[in-house]
């Protein structure tokens, strides 16, 4: 079945949260509902639009799955806090790393973080609390995507012939699969988010697994992540669209002190962007680069290589697994 698109530019905010809060009412009835929020801008509304319909009877979870950003579980949870959202902390790192050991494919990793995720953490949520629908942030990007087979999005079932009542047990309500992420914003900023929400820029569903070229280990996701922090901390005043770091899989030859290393190899990327179906390399000035990579070599001992990706979307794409 086709998915009508509401551009953002005939979007009416107000309209749009008073249609779903009603088709979220009608579709649980008098049941129960969970969502998964990870604090990204499109699970952040579809946590809004749920507590707004549905009140206490959504439970919302962050899942700590070894894949996120610095100290971004807590941070998420206390934002939420402040908005009168109880958000519980599930941890299932270990649970994640078992899954993705061994796995170098991307799109045997990104099953992997579906399966777990979907089947395994949500599967024994929804047993535990009796609830028979899932909320998720599916946008209409996600879909295009992954039906074209460009990418695997872990959050799209159904168009690909998949019933996550047979699968997994419950039923998935995706209230913004109309809408691309600047139509998102929008409605983000209607429910009363913070532009530290609404404004944020976006990150991928198997997280920094997708970041990581090759085997994602407990040591490698550190790296990255580390990486990632200095990345965000540095570019954060571009007004770039979205910018991240990215673990190579082979080492490359380096020296320090004299001294051959091999080590290993970061990229980055940095885009200018509106939707995300399309996207060019933000034309950073050089120093930037160079303070950026400085700051790189010398936090991470093991890198010895930074790289900035110039190929614009399409051919490439935003994430690099």
């Amino acid at each position: 079945m086709a998915i009508t698109e509401i551009p953002a530019g005939s979007l009416d905010s107000q309209q749009f949260i008073a249609e779903q809060v009603e088709k979220i009412r009608a579709e649980v009835g008098s049941g129960l509902a969970i969502n998964a929020l990870s604090g990204g801008v499109d699970s952040s509304t579809v946590t809004m639009l749920g507590h707004r319909a549905l009140g206490d009877r959504l439970k919302t979870y962050f899942i700590d799955n070894a894949l996120m950003r610095q100290n971004e579980p807590q941070q998420v949870v206390s934002t939420f806090s402040s908005l009168g959202v109880r958000v519980e902390l599930i941890d299932a790192r270990e649970e994640f790393l078992r899954a993705l050991r061994g796995i170098t494919d991307p799109e045997e990793k990104r099953e992997a973080v579906t399966q777990t995720f979907y089947k395994h953490v949500f599967g024994r949520l929804v047993q535990q609390g009796g609830a028979k629908f899932l909320l998720q942030g599916t946008i209409l990007t996600d879909v295009d995507e992954t039906v074209a087979g460009i990418k695997r999005q872990h959050n799209v079932f159904e168009q690909l012939g998949i019933n996550p009542q047979e699968a997994f047990g419950y039923q998935i309500i995706e209230p913004l699969i109309q809408l691309r992420k600047d139509g998102v914003r929008k409605v983000a900023q209607a429910l009363g988010l913070p532009p530290s929400v609404y404004a944020r820029m976006p990150f991928p569903g198997p997280a920094l697994a997708a970041r990581v070229i090759g085997e994602a280990t407990r040591e490698r996701l550190e790296l990255v992540r580390k990486a990632t922090a200095i990345t965000e901390a540095a570019l954060s005043t571009t007004g770039a669209f979205q910018y991240m770091a990215i673990l190579h899989e082979d080492r490359v030859t380096g020296m320090r002190e004299g001294r051959r290393q091999f080590g290993y190899q970061i990229e980055i990327r940095c885009w200018e962007s509106t939707d995300a179906r399309t996207a060019l390399p933000m034309r950073l000035p050089w120093e930037t680069l160079e303070d950026l990579s400085r700051r790189i070599l010398a936090e991470l001992a093991e890198v010895v290589s930074v790289t900035y990706h110039v190929a614009p979307k399409p051919p490439s794409t935003m994430e690099v697994v």
